[in-house]
């Protein structure tokens, strides 16, 4: 009867177990999510990032809640296109084809 060779077990590579440690703990997920959000704030300012957060990315469409009606419908209907264009510049790597705006209310974090 013929063994097969199996190899001996030896240290891993520290890549390896840090890719399993962080699929495992969800901080891929966390960091990507940091990412959008930082990624928002940057292209929409100050000024407009205090009013509103991002929701969701998804199939493309990112969602953002406002918590103003009437800044929601300038964010819809005069910065849309230019918001979108710096997104799509920050997140190179991500396929961001629009933006949706909803009503939301939250209390922020202070500062």
């Amino acid at each position: 009867m013929l063994k097969r060779h199996v190899p001996e077990a030896g240290p891993e590579r520290v890549g390896e177990v840090l890719s399993r440690l962080f699929t495992a703990r969800g901080w891929g997920r966390r960091q990507a999510r940091l990412q959008l959000e930082r990624a928002w704030e940057e292209s929409a300012g100050r000024k407009l990032a205090v009013q509103t957060r991002l929701v969701n990315l998804r199939r493309g469409v990112m969602e953002i809640e406002v918590n103003n009606a009437i800044l929601l419908q300038e964010l819809a209907h005069y910065h849309k296109r230019r918001l979108l264009e710096q997104l799509r510049k920050r997140l190179p790597n991500l396929t961001i084809t629009d933006l949706r705006f909803r009503a939301g209310t939250w209390e922020r974090a202070a500062d």
